[in-house]
């Protein structure tokens, strides 16, 4: 670690960080703009500078705007205390933001206003974000850090498409992060050709409001969630595809999928039965995750855990109270690796991916790190 005239330097393998670069959390009153807040605490790359909300929260210290006036609830939702940085600081409403004095914007804002505040700010300066609304847009990569970094090449497409100083960035919807992530070593190397996957998804992914209701999620399963099952299936092959004469041409891959709400609070479970082209068996595909996790581009990252996958021989693994906290919530965690004898060639197994961490604000700050390292940001 040196000094420089302009700030620290730091040196991280073969790249290095100058300065700290200026970042806004949008929606940072919500669970998800949250869980920024908590991602971003004692970041040595990125200061929160400036946080916007909605107009009910807007001119009121972050602490005052979290808080219920009539009953002095403070709704925090993420565990721990609220980080000090954050507590004086002055929620704006979203139009007062200073773009002119940031580098970058996280978005945690619901899709259905996403599309309009993200427009306005990508005019001006990048934005990473949470949000669906940009994510089937031709020209927008969705990008999960250390399986499709090389479709970030797309942004700049995107702004000369746009004629955008910035650009939006969109992470998956968090049940296809976990299933895409463990996908991407099958397809590469053994030809994945067919997926099946039943997702166990958390009630923290349906958000607070309006939320999973407690009488209908407690002592039992709802098997259906609006629109989850389609975007699983497009963006897995849009993840898994590859940026050609600059557009995403979709992995050639079925997927095939049912997604349920089970009562855990936190972090999805997934059952995936996978077709492979070429044969591969339980042990090869244990020494592949292994693999994986050194050549893994995003590793040593400030976010980045130190195993990007974690294969267990227990047959009762993973389960969403023990995996959770692994890596702090950014492994996937792989289990029940077994050869599937509905297909020729093929695999089945469970998976764990946490929502909130990996497959949210967690994922995204990984991502924003691992675009600072290319220079996008």
């Amino acid at each position: 670690m040196v000094k420089n005239g302009k700030g620290l330097l730091i040196e991280l393998d073969t790249f290095f960080i100058v300065d700290k670069k200026r970042v806004a959390i949008v929606g940072v009153t919500g669970s998800v703009g949250q869980e920024f807040v908590q991602s971003l605490k004692n970041h040595p790359w990125f200061e929160v500078t400036q946080i916007a909300a909605s107009e009910r929260s807007a001119g009121k210290k972050y602490t005052e705007a979290i808080r219920d006036p009539n009953s002095g609830i403070v709704s925090w939702e993420v565990g721990g205390e609220i980080p000090e940085y954050i507590k004086e600081m002055v929620v704006k409403r979203i139009d007062e933001l200073d773009v002119s004095q940031l580098d970058l914007v996280f978005s945690a804002v619901e899709s259905v206003a996403a599309r309009d505040i993200e427009t306005k700010l990508a005019a001006d300066v990048p934005v990473i974000s949470t949000s669906s609304a940009y994510r089937y847009e031709e020209d927008v990569p969705i990008l999960i850090p250390g399986i499709n970094d090389e479709q970030s090449e797309l942004l700049e497409i995107q702004k000369k498409n746009r004629n955008w100083k910035g650009w939006v960035a969109p992470l998956p919807n968090c049940t296809t992060t976990g299933l895409a992530i463990t996908l991407k070593p099958l397809y590469e190397k053994y030809g994945a050709k067919k997926v099946m996957m039943t997702s166990m998804q958390a009630i923290s992914g349906g958000g607070r409001a309006p939320g999973v209701s407690a009488m209908n999620i407690t002592d039992n399963i709802i098997p259906y969630i609006p629109k989850e099952e389609g975007k699983v299936r497009v963006e897995t092959r849009k993840i898994l595809g590859k940026l050609k004469d600059g557009k995403i041409v979709d992995a050639d891959i079925k997927v095939s999928c049912t997604c349920t709400r089970v009562p855990v609070i936190d972090g999805h479970t997934e059952s995936v039965f996978v077709e492979t082209a070429q044969d591969i068996d339980p042990i090869t595909a244990k020494k592949m995750y292994d693999e994986y996790n050194k050549l893994i581009t995003v590793a040593g990252l400030p976010s980045a855990p130190k195993d990007y996958y974690a294969v267990h021989e227990d047959p009762t693994r993973p389960q969403p109270r023990i995996e959770r906290d692994v890596g702090d919530g950014m492994t996937t965690t792989i289990g029940r690796v077994e050869k599937e004898e509905l297909f020729d060639h093929g695999l089945k197994y469970m998976l764990f991916s946490h929502n909130k961490k990996m497959g949210s604000a967690k994922g995204a700050v990984l991502l924003a790190e691992m675009l600072y390292k290319k220079g996008k940001i």
